[in-house]
């Protein structure tokens, strides 16, 4: 696939990278209203993130797994959660069938995003929680939305719900559609790793628990039967060698598109992503962002 992009005279900041640690753990991950945590032990590590914003243009999504795009919304409030759902799911469908030359998109959801402190909202506990259309913390640690099984999943289940007439399809890619609209610089951008600095032995899967309160002590790790073919994420243990970008001072127009899973593995698939706390801008903005899932196909 070619060499992984060095730019040595690019900005950069130094940041700290959660990563699971290393050890056997179950690894897996509760979310609930404005809380997530996960299981196993994670270590922050020091990793030089490069700022690619002075050459936005260079990435493409089948090379890094990620780029960087414009596009004016009509959405006037991200959140107000009607006006998103009456609006903004539709343009994000139109948006990456033509970033990307798919034959359609579907959209799976939405999520905002925040840095700022949410304990109140976390303690305020709901019956019936539903891990979409809804305001949680920014992401902890490195990882990928979806891990393999997960990504062919939902191809599948989404042509056949979205699409059950269709003529079948010879590729599918789960992607992010992500923004932030809080004045720049925001004080805990997204990272997003160069798929291709992934070796693949620093990968394990973290399956997806929605609750409407944690459990604790033993309960958190304890067996649950059919574990292995629930919706699970890839998290990632740490490597030297792994090439971390973000794109700073992002602007409401600004949106970055990654993958979570391509069915064609013959280009660059995976894209794994994280938050970090950008102490490079003394001025930062508390980050809010807006993320949502959507699944390309190509018939």
């Amino acid at each position: 696939m070619g060499e992984v992009l060095e730019q040595p005279r690019i900005r950069a900041t130094q940041a700290k990278i959660r990563y699971l640690g290393d050890g056997d753990y179950v690894t897996r991950r509760y979310v609930s209203q404005g809380a997530e945590i996960n299981t196993g032990d994670y270590v922050d590590h020091d990793m030089i993130v490069h700022d690619a914003m002075p050459i936005r243009d260079t990435f493409r999504l089948d090379t890094h797994g990620f780029m960087l795009a414009r596009h004016v919304s009509r959405v006037g409030d991200f959140n107000d959660a009607g006006e998103v759902d009456a609006l903004y799911e539709s343009e994000v469908a139109e948006a990456v069938k033509a970033l990307t030359g798919a034959s359609f998109v579907t959209v799976q959801g939405w999520m905002r995003r925040t840095s700022a402190d949410l304990s109140t909202r976390a303690a305020q506990k709901v019956a019936g929680y539903q891990h979409k259309g809804g305001l949680q913390p920014q992401a902890g640690e490195a990882h990928i939305d979806y891990n393999p099984r997960t990504g062919e999943a939902a191809g599948r289940r989404m042509y056949e719900t979205k699409r059950p007439d269709g003529p079948g399809y010879k590729r599918h890619c789960c992607f992010s559609f992500w923004r932030t609209w809080s004045p720049p610089p925001q004080d805990w951008p997204l990272a997003v790793m160069d798929g291709r600095t992934i070796v693949g032995d620093e990968l394990a899967s973290n399956t997806l628990f929605v609750v409407d309160s944690f459990p604790t002590g033993a309960a958190l790790t304890a067996p649950v039967p059919g574990e292995d073919e629930m919706i699970a994420a890839t998290i990632l243990r740490y490597r030297p060698g792994h090439a971390w970008w973000y794109f700073s001072n992002m602007t409401r127009d600004d949106v970055l598109l990654f993958k979570f899973y391509d069915s064609d593995h013959s280009v660059t698939w995976r894209c794994p992503h994280t938050a970090f706390r950008d102490t490079s801008f003394a001025d930062a903005h508390v980050r809010s962002s807006i993320e949502v899932r959507c699944v390309a196909f190509w018939e």
